[in-house]
């Protein structure tokens, strides 16, 4: 396999700060931050961006996935799941995912995180794939908008590999 960066490693962290910053700013009186990632593959992203916010802020994580014991569920069919310890009522949410193609993941877990009831819920991608959107779901903070090319790395996978990359690569023929 031949591998070309996509985004390198510098040019993803100055991203990531700004998002950082621009998040501070703009929930600077927030009392309830909290920041839910989207296990498994926004863990480096949610963990840089996590550090690079000012504000005191708690987090969380939800799992979703659109596999099943290695099968493509339907298009569209979402199976998430957050731990039943995290608390939402009231809070300012901010979803962080690592990629955003379809919408469908997206959609739905904002869709179980609201049944909290939280005071507000935001979604911060690292990539968004906007050429691939089906679901039209409101993406608060963008990393960067990248073509429809199968991407890894910065903890996007490739059969499960490839996520401890410190850049996002694309395979080359």
């Amino acid at each position: 396999m031949v591998m070309q960066t996509l985004i390198a490693e510098d040019v993803l962290q100055k991203r990531v700060a700004e998002l950082g910053a621009q998040i501070s700013q703009e929930y600077h009186d927030s009392d309830n931050l909290v920041l839910v990632c989207i296990l498994t593959g926004a863990i480096f992203f949610f963990t840089d961006l996590s550090r690079s916010i000012t504000l005191p802020h708690r987090f969380g994580y939800a799992e979703a996935s659109s596999y099943h014991d290695g099968l493509r569920l339907s298009d569209g069919e979402v199976d998430v799941r957050i731990p039943p310890r995290l608390d939402l009522k009231g809070a300012d949410v901010i979803v962080v995912e690592d990629i955003i193609d379809t919408g469908y993941t997206l959609e739905k877990v904002v869709e179980v995180l609201k049944a909290q009831c939280p005071k507000s819920v935001a979604i911060c991608a690292l990539l968004d794939k906007r050429e691939r959107r089906v679901v039209d779901v409101p993406v608060d903070y963008i990393g960067f908008e990248i073509p429809d090319h199968f991407v890894f790395g910065y903890g996007v996978d490739m059969d499960d590999s490839y996520r401890h990359l410190r850049y996002i690569a694309h395979e080359t023929h």
